[in-house]
């Protein structure tokens, strides 16, 4: 019995065997119910969720866009323009991934591997006006082959061994072959759950066999077969009529370990709902508001303003919310999370100094750097990965991930909000603070810098000191100058010796304000340098690549920016506003 139905269980499974087809995709027209889709939970390095995450995730991963096109991605002003012929609209991520999956021959040699790295591309003896690569054209490459073996032995004797730069872009490039390759064999598609762990490994259809006897995994094998017979045939209706059933099938084999509707149904509505972009739409029309109201319906529009920032402040807190409950960890373990995370604390510290002084400029302050943070988060996912992973096992003890994690990112936000604050205060002192008023207005920007400053270092000085204790927890001991220990240490010390300078009477708010902006560059290199640039230390769980050029660039400009203050402020004529006194504790006006 055992083997007749062993023998039937191959003959189903033969019908998974790629089918030839023409064209990139199976009737175009057909469309996916991503709600439908969403039914369908997937096991993914460890973590469950919906299949329309993994394959948002997935596309994302390899091609390096969260939609496909066909004949190549347009240029900027043609999707500006929406100027795309027909035949190259862009293809949603679940379309796309599911004829990978079920299409798996049609794949080989499409164009969908990303690779940007123009010097790698020199090296393989690959076009370097080309950004996408097929699987086949990168299989037969020796030089690849050969920079990869040499990365892995380097990995071998040292795992902590410094890459070269073009064995780095290699192995890159190797994972995202093999991610395609996964997909292509079915295997990256595990919807077959485990029978009772909630942490065991989750099967592919072709590996059910692996999990549960062949008289169980039968219906597996029909359901999951019909369905693709289904899509081939271009029959949406039947299509996704299988799909139900087969993720009714996968949930009923092991109800305990298969996430429940609700948890997918809110990984599902965080994905379609995108918060932290509406946030930043709020917080741009409420810079909007402001600029506009600074002499015309203050009162109005400074309330307008409020109104919006705290529109955006709530879809943050909405957005914060859902990934802690689909995570269950707090959202701190890698630099997209950190950056929103930034760009939610200096809206944060702005609005309770907003409340205290009623000024205006804390708002104004806050709202551009919230606006560039989330931007920057929202448009850059091949450098700042959207993706929930789970966490890496020296974050897994939640109390010091809580405690020291949130505490230094928390300092950035405050150094951020000084940062926005300073660069206020240098503008105004070198073309709009002539007069008593002007004058005036440069000392209480002297004193919303100080106190924004005052707050991060507080934040950085408690949770670099947390952060021995989190290190003698997990490695043995409080400090050893590991390069993101060293760095924090130095961008502590810098602002503490701006600080000291202002106490010692060296300068007043016109050297505090240059301090603020000399002084992030500091932060700029151990929140991101450390993590992006460097790419060794004990921190390892924080590494990533690419970015360098924007970094490179907020660097760049920051520092043409603050020339330009200096060469104004030494030539500005004189009674333009001079260098003003530090402004008693208690001062306030509405700008």
């Amino acid at each position: 019995m055992k083997l007749i139905l062993s023998i039937l269980s191959l003959s189903l499974l033969s019908t998974w065997v790629p089918l030839q087809a023409a064209g990139p995709l199976t009737h175009p027209e057909f469309e996916i119910n991503e709600d439908v889709l969403a039914t369908l939970a997937v096991q993914d390095q460890g973590r469950k969720k919906p299949m329309t995450t993994l394959t948002s995730e997935a596309l994302m991963t390899i091609y390096g866009n969260s939609v496909y096109y066909p004949q190549g991605k347009p240029k900027w002003w043609q999707r500006m323009t929406r100027d795309i012929p027909p035949e190259n609209q862009a293809i949603p991520a679940n379309r796309v991934m599911l004829d990978m999956w079920l299409r798996a021959d049609e794949w080989q040699d499409r164009p969908v591997i990303y690779l940007g790295h123009r010097l790698l591309k020199e090296e393989l003896g690959l076009d370097p006006m080309r950004e996408h690569f097929s699987l086949n054209e990168l299989n037969g490459l020796p030089r690849l082959s050969q920079l990869v073996r040499e990365a892995q032995v380097k990995r071998m004797a040292n795992e902590r061994a410094e890459l070269e730069p073009l064995q780095e872009k290699a192995t890159s490039l190797n994972n995202k072959m093999a991610a395609l390759s996964r997909w292509l064999s079915g295997e990256a598609v595990a919807i077959v759950p485990h029978p009772t762990s909630q942490t065991g490994k989750w099967a592919s259809v072709q590996e059910a066999s692996q999990l549960y006897p062949p008289s169980v995994g039968e219906p597996v094998f029909q359901q999951a077969a019909a369905m693709r017979q289904a899509y081939l045939a271009g029959d949406e209706a039947g299509f996704h009529q299988k799909l139900s059933q087969l993720a009714g099938t996968l949930r009923a084999l092991s109800p305990e370990v298969y996430p429940t509707p609700g948890l997918m149904a809110s990984e599902k509505f965080y994905q379609d709902f995108h918060p932290f972009r509406w946030a930043w739409i709020c917080f741009l029309f409420a810079l909007i508001t402001l600029a506009v109201t600074t002499r015309w319906h203050e009162k109005g529009g400074y309330r307008l303003a409020w109104a919006l920032v705290l529109t955006g402040f709530g879809l943050q807190i909405t957005g914060f919310v859902y990934r802690v409950m689909i995570s269950g960890r707090p959202p701190v373990t890698n630099m997209y999370e950190t950056v929103i995370w930034v760009a939610f604390g200096v809206v944060l510290f702005a609005m309770i100094l907003e409340a205290i002084y009623r000024c205006r400029y804390f708002l104004l302050a806050a709202c551009p750097a919230a606006v560039l943070s989330l931007i920057l988060a929202d448009m850059q996912p091949t450098v700042l990965d959207p993706a929930i992973h789970p966490l890496v096992p020296v974050l897994r003890h939640n109390t010091w991930l809580i405690i020291h994690v949130l505490t230094i990112v928390s300092s950035y936000a405050a150094f951020l909000l000084a940062l926005a604050l300073a660069h206020i205060y240098l503008v105004k002192d070198g073309w709009f603070a002539g007069g008593k008023q002007g004058r005036k207005e440069l000392n209480l920007l002297h004193q919303y810098v100080y106190r924004a400053i005052q707050i991060g270092v507080l934040l950085l000085a408690v949770g670099t000191i947390l952060g021995g204790v989190w290190a003698n927890y997990s490695w043995g001991r409080f400090w050893g100058w590991d390069p993101k220990e060293t760095w924090a240490l130095a961008a502590l010390l810098c602002y503490l010796a701006v600080l000291h300078g202002r106490l010692a009477g060296w300068w007043g708010g016109y050297g505090l304000a240059v301090g603020s902006v000399i002084c992030f560059q500091g932060i700029v290199m151990a929140w991101y340098g450390v993590n992006f640039i460097l790419g060794k230390g004990l921190h390892s769980y924080g590494f990533g690549t690419g970015g360098q050029e924007y970094a490179a660039a907020f660097v760049i400009v920051e520092a043409i920016f603050l020339g330009i203050c200096i060469w104004r402020h030494q030539t500005k004529p004189k009674g333009g506003g001079g260098k003003p006194k530090a402004a008693p504790e208690s001062a306030s006006v509405s700008a």
